[in-house]
Formats: structure tokens, C-alpha cells, sequence
């Protein structure tokens, strides 16, 4: 299913959902400062398997312990629902719902 790009109503409709997100330059954008350096290069790791799984690639940046995202759908020339759902995945990532605590490898 094609990636349908969204309406400046949408968009903000849509961000409600995600008060942590704000759109910069007609991106989702959004930073995160982690524990330290491995924290942020596991987050990335995980939210690099789900956007390979989704065909649909961040653009971010890492120092040490933070990152930076940016979500935009390049074929429709703006921010599409595919960004919202990636977006929505990756917040489960940096901030997972408080109770419910990552599985851990032995």
C-alpha cells in the first residue's frame, strides 16, 4: 500500500497522539538524550530493524548519548502516514510504556 501523504490538518491531528514530536522543516522531528552512548546505539539498533521491516527509513544523527530523528516520505514529497506509524515505533523504543520493561538477552 502506497504511502499517502498527509494534509497540514492531519499532520497536526496526528501529533496530539505524539506530544513529544513536533514538525522542523517539514519533518517529524524529535531528540532524545539516553543513558549513555550504548543506550542510544541500542535504540537505534531496534528501530533500524523495525524500519527495514517497514521499508521506511529515518534520517538521524547520533553523539554519545543523543539522537535525532526525522521522518519524511520522500516519494510523496512530505510527511506521510508511514511516518506517524515509524514515529509511533520508535517512541515504544526510546520510552517504553512505564510498567513494561524490554526483554533482556541472556
Amino acid at each position: 500500500m502506497p504511502a499517502k501523504k498527509l494534509t497540514d490538518a492531519e499532520v497536526h491531528a496526528l501529533l496530539s497522539k505524539l506530544p513529544n514530536w513536533k514538525v522542523v522543516n517539514n519533518k517529524l522531528h524529535q531528540e532524545y538524550a539516553c543513558k549513555d552512548f550504548i543506550a542510544a546505539f541500542g535504540n537505534m539498533t531496534r528501530v533500524a530493524l523495525v524500519a527495514e521491516s517497514m521499508n521506511h527509513h529515518p534520517e538521524w544523527c547520533n553523539v554519545w548519548n543523543k539522537v535525532v530523528i526525522d521522518l519524511t516520505t520522500h516519494s510523496v514529497k512530505g510527511i506521510s502516514d508511514y511516518d506517524f506509524v515509524l514515529a509511533e515505533k520508535i517512541e515504544n523504543i526510546f520510552n517504553p510504556t512505564p510498567g513494561v520493561h524490554p526483554v533482556k538477552s541472556k
